[in-house]
């Protein structure tokens, strides 16, 4: 019988059918090839016992995944639903976009959602989907507290398997609450220190969204949420392929190879003081690009250790820009084998 693995504790996975939902164990011989059972996994099962609650099995064959996902550990992943608060807490722009990147990195579809639009004002939604449309992504503003904001999301998600994944206190978990009956996720409240989320996600499970042939094969995957991200295994010349507003004024640079920061005649520059590519965008560009720099012997780079002055790379350093928090701590980060 075949069934996808949708939660894995303590050594035991909860296969789900398509009928039922069987508790097994994984067969030693994954142990001896040096394969482990993931949650996601299409898996073939034999069923020993019909009569618990529930019922118990074994897994006894994996079947061939598209993809692997390593925090968190979950196989054939289809897309990635990236959910970040407009405002309490506020977004941070320079995380935004270091998830966009691991995303692109990783080759996976990335749609940003933002919540909490019933509290929000027109100023910061207009200001979000101007700098994140003009980049090319697909941008929802949602209400979790208002199902009727919802459609889209439910079309976006129907018949994948969808990664939901933001930084603590976005409202992740209020959102799988109303997408899928019966989750019962934890919610948890902002820190009144710092205003930020805890967070209430522990492990990670695929949970149905939606019921109904509708939604056969609707999964979501939540993982735990985070407050930092560093973007890792990208060569700092490399930086700007992941900035596709770029690639338009790049033929245009007076030198190939432009890194579009201290090159003179670059398209890109004179296309960010037309105001044709986000500022913001641009300034999250230099400021990863300089800590890319810093973390690794590159030729012509400082020593590793030695970070420039951010001002010295940046045109636009000086410019305001709300909420770009930094916290140099290493977390969550996505990884395909």
């Amino acid at each position: 019988m075949q069934g996808k693995i949708i939660k894995s504790i303590a050594g035991f996975y909860e296969v789900d059918t398509g009928d039922d939902l069987y508790r097994c164990r994984a067969k030693g011989i994954f142990r001896a090839l040096g394969k482990k059972p993931l949650v996601g996994d299409d898996v073939e099962i034999d069923i020993t016992d019909t009569v618990s609650d529930p019922k118990e099995g074994n897994v006894r064959a994996l079947l061939p995944r598209k993809n692997e996902l390593v925090r968190p550990n979950v196989a054939n992943v289809d897309q990635a639903l990236l959910i970040f608060a407009i405002t309490h807490p506020a977004p941070s722009y320079n995380m935004l976009d270091r998830f966009l990147i691991t995303m692109q990195e990783r080759e996976l579809d990335a749609i940003l959602c933002f919540n909490k639009k019933d509290i929000a004002t027109e100023e910061e939604i207009r200001e979000l989907r101007e700098t994140y449309e003009a980049c090319g992504c697909t941008v929802l503003f949602i209400s979790s507290f208002i199902p009727e904001s919802l459609g889209e999301v439910r079309e976006i998600l129907r018949g994948k398997t969808t990664v939901l994944t933001g930084p603590s206190g976005a409202g992740k978990s209020t959102l799988i609450n109303t997408l899928c009956p019966g989750a019962n996720m934890q919610t948890g409240e902002l820190s009144r220190k710092i205003r930020r989320g805890k967070n209430t996600t522990r492990h990670v499970e695929l949970l149905a969204a939606g019921s109904g042939e509708k939604f056969r094969d609707t999964w979501v995957v939540d993982t735990p949420g985070f407050t930092s991200l560093w973007v890792q295994d990208i060569e700092p010349d490399r930086l700007h392929y992941y900035y596709p507003e770029f690639e338009k004024w790049e033929p245009d640079c007076r030198f190939k190879g432009c890194i579009h920061i201290n090159e003179p005649d670059c398209a890109v520059k004179a296309a960010l003081e037309r105001g044709e590519i986000s500022r913001i965008r641009y300034r999250n560009y230099c400021e990863i690009y300089d800590e890319l720099r810093g973390r690794r012997p590159v030729r012509g780079a400082p020593p590793p250790g030695l970070h420039r002055n951010l001002s010295q790379t940046c045109p636009v350093s000086k410019l305001p820009v709300p909420v770009l928090r930094q916290i140099p701590v290493k977390l969550n980060s996505y990884k395909i084998r």
